[in-house]
């Protein structure tokens, strides 16, 4: 395969992709891009690569043509929205050329009565969820970095926070997508309505592949109406009582929209207490909040755990606060891994580390090491697979079914560690999708399992 060389002159680039997207700063060289969006893409490409330029195509047609055109001329593509995730996964290889979607960002329908919105992926989330509120609806996500994030990077990281207790992942709320193949060509999947169909769940395959097998080009979401009302209950106690507290919640007919289990440092950094959380959020009308906080007060109450209720600006401050919190961003002295256990599982797992949320119904969560020496301790446990600290909680959730990969962490540390872990049977799989999808492997290289 060719690859654009280092030494390949810039102008090339730039008039290749100039005549495309054909206004002033639609191609950007790379020595021309502030220095904080060049720090950005660099956490997503390896040490020693730097890319020629990136280009911001306006339209769907556009963009099938700039990569049409690093097809033919076999150019390595980082895929990127406002880059808010490029952080996060495995590190790209080779990367000649960066195109962003950012500027792809229409509003095309909001199908009211049908409860459906189709948009192109550069709008940003905050964006989307202003234009639905005018309608009383809202999309039912709650990404890492909500001001910034665009729709199309939501998807193609799946990122999906505590809202998944009540509404499902990312993918469970996707009803189309088109897409913009590695040969430039547009293909598209789904629509308005769901329907069975052979071959490939395009938007399931989609979801969360890094962009290593297409641009997301449009989008078509499911939504719901806003809640009349919202509030939310924090237990904080004993691991034991905890762990109890959250075994009755799974096993009631109460219906919480985010419920989380919180670490013991995640607790005392929020100002909520002593001992591990459990937080649990009603939205429904104001009756059935009321009474479904008071409920879980009162189970937290007879387990001898501490709790409280907080509502209206108090209760958004606070999942604000939570976000930021368990989402800081990667430095020299914080790693942040996503984790996978069995939800029973979740409490033994928040008690062996600092800073760490686990969902109690999904057992999908986030765990965070903030010290500079613990993180060059668990860059050399996690490259030998062994020892203790996450080195040895990566080994326990493999034995039980569950992973824990490495979201966030310094690009150093992600060159000498397998970011992923993936032990499962699937890879071979993976490669043959991604030599269907991509063959020439010009899209994302490197960045998801297995170094596809």
């Amino acid at each position: 395969m060719k690859a654009m060389s280092n030494d390949k002159p810039q102008a090339i680039c730039v008039s290749d992709f100039a005549s495309i997207v054909g206004e002033e700063n639609a191609v950007c060289l790379w020595e021309n891009i502030e220095l904080s969006q060049q720090k950005r893409i660099q956490q997503a490409i390896a040490s020693g690569n730097s890319p020629s330029c990136i280009v911001y195509p306006r339209t769907q047609q556009q963009l099938a043509a700039v990569i049409a055109t690093a097809h033919t001329n076999n150019w390595r593509i980082l895929p990127c929205g406002s880059g808010s995730k490029l952080s996060w996964g495995g590190l790209a290889k080779g990367v000649d050329i960066v195109v962003s979607t950012e500027r792809i960002n229409k509003l095309i329908e909001h199908a009211v009565g049908d409860l459906t919105v189709t948009i192109e992926p550069g709008m940003k989330f905050s964006n989307l969820q202003a234009l639905l509120a005018k309608s009383r609806q809202f999309l039912a996500l709650d990404p890492t970095a909500p001001e910034s994030a665009t729709i199309g990077g939501i998807v193609a990281t799946g990122d999906t926070g505590s809202l998944r207790q009540r509404y499902g992942s990312v993918r469970d709320q996707l009803l189309g997508i088109t897409f913009v193949r590695a040969d430039g060509e547009i293909a598209k999947a789904g629509g308005r309505v769901v329907k069975n169909v052979a071959g490939y769940d395009l938007m399931k395959l989609l979801t969360g592949s890094y962009g290593t097998l297409g641009f997301i080009s449009q989008l078509t979401f499911r939504v719901y109406p806003l809640p009349e009302a919202s509030g939310t209950v924090v237990l904080t106690g004993s691991a034991e009582a905890v762990s109890q507290a959250a075994d009755i919640l799974r096993g009631s007919a109460l219906t919480p929209v985010q419920a989380d289990l919180l670490s013991t440092k995640l607790v005392s950094s929020l100002g909520l207490g002593q001992g591990l959380g459990l937080i649990a959020r009603f939205q429904s009308i104001s009756e059935s909040v009321k009474e479904q906080s008071n409920r879980v007060l009162e189970v937290g109450q007879k387990l001898g755990l501490d709790g409280a209720i907080f509502a209206d600006g108090d209760e958004v401050n606070l999942w604000q606060r939570l976000q930021e919190r368990i989402h800081t961003s990667a430095t020299e002295s914080i790693i942040t891994c996503k984790i996978g256990v069995l939800p029973t599982a979740a409490v033994e797992i928040l008690a062996q580390v600092e800073l760490g949320l686990i969902h109690i119904s999904s057992g999908l969560g986030l765990l965070q090491l903030e010290d500079k020496n613990q993180v060059l301790k668990v860059r050399d446990e996690l490259r030998s697979a062994g020892g203790d600290a996450y080195g040895g909680l990566r080994l326990r959730t493999q034995a039980s079914s569950g992973f824990l990969t490495i979201l966030e962490a310094p690009v150093a540390v992600k060159e000498q560690i397998d970011v992923w872990g993936y032990t499962g049977n699937a890879l071979p799989l993976m490669r043959r999708i991604k030599e269907q999808f991509d063959s020439k492997n010009i899209l994302s290289p490197g960045r998801f399992v297995g170094g596809i």
